[in-house]
């Protein structure tokens, strides 16, 4: 099985994509999506379907998982955060990708034991988990925690 890992964010959406075979876990390929803050939020927001449209073709996942979406002080925000999120799911729906969805609490707990664990904890069990990848950023280290989550979530 080959689970595509998203963490949806109109600045910068990170991917990551994983084997699973049984109970192990094999890196395939990571990365991140920026958007440039000066274009249009149409402009952007096509940026992102194409890119995750090419992941999604050259990876070929058999499935999508993505951080569930929270709320944010600032409403503009959680707005941005919404529509980004929503082209992220079209375009694994376009795909015909069940997409599985999990709080970023169970995903810290999933991968490091602790629903607490800060950024740092979950790239340094990315490293032991995932030993010899080359992670593309911060975003992408949370789509591969969120990818594998879901193999050990479902």
């Amino acid at each position: 099985m080959i689970i595509l890992g998203l963490d949806p964010s109109l600045s910068c959406t990170g991917w990551g994509v994983i084997r699973v075979e049984g109970s192990r876990i094999a890196h395939i390929a990571n990365g991140q999506v920026p958007t440039d803050a000066n274009a249009p939020m149409a402009a952007r927001l096509a940026t992102l379907q194409a890119a995750l449209a090419e992941v999604i073709a050259t990876h070929g996942p058999t499935r999508a998982a993505a951080e569930e979406v929270f709320v944010n002080k600032n409403p503009q925000s959680t707005l941005k955060l919404a529509q980004a999120r929503g082209v992220v799911l079209a375009a694994c729906g376009a795909a015909g990708l069940d997409v599985r969805e999990h709080a970023a609490r169970l995903v810290k707990k999933a991968v490091v034991g602790t629903g607490g664990a800060d950024k740092r904890q979950v790239q340094a069990m990315l490293k032991v988990l995932l030993p010899g990848a080359e992670i593309a950023g911060a975003d992408a280290a949370d789509a591969l925690a969120v990818a594998i989550a879901d193999a050990h979530l479902n």
